[in-house]
């Protein structure tokens, strides 16, 4: 939207012919052939000419409207033009959401989530609201959107409610929009989802030991990677980054960054025997000097995130990685007396009861260092 210069108005009355459409709407033709729309409003003596766009592309209803919209705004003492200037500053979803992310991804540890987030917004939200300003963006049509894939791929469709929600709420709190997200609306207008199972397929633990003996059959990282994520009952992700300065060989620990923790805390893992033969082994493999105690195919790269996964399946197991921390867990609760605390510690995972979390602020290492061990001789007594 311009305004129209007060100054020079003699010169352009020669070369501009005006037709008027009442309430301050007119159309100025100039010799070229060219037109556009002009809405002039007087308020308070002063008069002032606003641009509403050229014939060409703006019909006489849609001028009336803009001319309309002009006018209101004058009177209740707005600026057209800085009202417009906001309306074009809104981002559209896409632009949005590239801006949440840049921002966001700052705090994320798992590779994986950083590039999920964008693919599954590109995949399934991009098409259709993309190109959408986030303050036209309504509830309907996230349902819409929704719809397609809310029940044939209802992992992916929470995940897209998820982050749909999180852009639009940044846009929100960023003044472009005038609500929150309306996503537990959205949700009630979608059908129920089958129930799901939220835990990792895991191997009974008197399977493992077995398990542990036909890994070693052959040798790579990927199995290496996979035994030790076995011993120490670690997550995967935390074994595939593992970085050599994370190690301790002489004292027999591996310290975890809270960077690199899903509690973002330190982590420090007492090691079996096992364990550190297998450290060693993995450092007389070392390849170009490489930082990640398990390295991928690609130079200066951890394994991919699918590597122990698809090992599992070639070696025909139903299990997951990850599962083998509920085995472990299985195992010292139904044939040790560790303690419960004891074990949790060990699995890294955050106490939700104050007064307990205050009771285990220690990171009872000598106590796990003991169980570590025994659990180590468990898997390892079929070899």
């Amino acid at each position: 939207m311009k305004t129209t210069s007060k100054t020079g108005s003699a010169t352009r009355s020669q070369t501009t012919r005006r037709v008027g459409f009442g309430d301050g709407l007119y159309r100025y033709e100039r010799p070229g052939g060219s037109s556009s729309w002009v809405c002039r409003v007087q308020h308070k003596g002063d008069r002032r000419d606003f641009g509403l766009g050229s014939c060409s592309k703006v019909s006489l209803v849609d001028a009336r409207e803009r001319a309309r919209e002009v006018r209101s705004q004058v009177e209740m003492g707005l600026d057209p033009q800085f009202e417009r200037r906001k309306v074009d500053a809104v981002p559209s979803f896409k632009d949005a959401a590239q801006r949440v992310y840049e921002v966001h991804s700052k705090t994320w540890r798992n590779g994986k989530h950083h590039g999920q987030w964008m693919r599954t917004l590109e995949a399934y939200a991009f098409p259709f609201i993309g190109k959408m300003k986030v303050d036209r963006i309504t509830g309907p049509m996230i349902r819409d959107l929704l719809a397609e894939i809310w029940l044939t791929k209802p992992e992916t469709a929470r995940r897209v409610r998820q982050r749909v929600g999180v852009v639009l709420d940044w846009a929100y709190a960023s003044g472009y929009r005038d609500t929150e997200a309306p996503m537990r609306a959205i949700t009630k207008g979608l059908p129920r989802q089958p129930r799901r199972d939220g835990h990792f397929p895991a191997m009974p633990y008197e399977k493992v030991p077995k398990f542990v003996q036909k890994l070693r059959s052959r040798e790579s990282f990927s199995r290496l990677a996979l035994e030790f994520a076995i011993f120490t009952a670690a997550r995967s992700g935390e074994v595939r980054g593992m970085t050599w300065d994370e190690v301790d060989l002489e004292d027999g620990l591996w310290t975890l960054p809270k960077e690199r923790m899903k509690a973002f805390r330190e982590h420090v893992v007492p090691l079996a025997s096992r364990p550190m033969r297998i450290l060693r082994r993995c450092k007389q493999l070392r390849l170009r000097e490489s930082p990640y105690v398990f390295p991928g195919f690609k130079n200066m790269q951890p394994l991919s995130d699918m590597t122990l996964s698809k090992l599992m399946k070639e070696m025909g197991q139903p299990y997951t990685p990850h599962g083998f921390r509920s085995s472990f867990r299985d195992w010292v609760s139904e044939e040790t007396e560790h303690p419960s605390d004891v074990a949790e510690a060990a699995l890294a995972h955050v106490v939700a009861n104050k007064t307990e979390a205050a009771y285990r602020r220690g990171n009872l290492l000598e106590k796990r260092r003991v169980m570590m061990a025994g659990w180590a001789a468990y898997c390892d007594k079929e070899s």
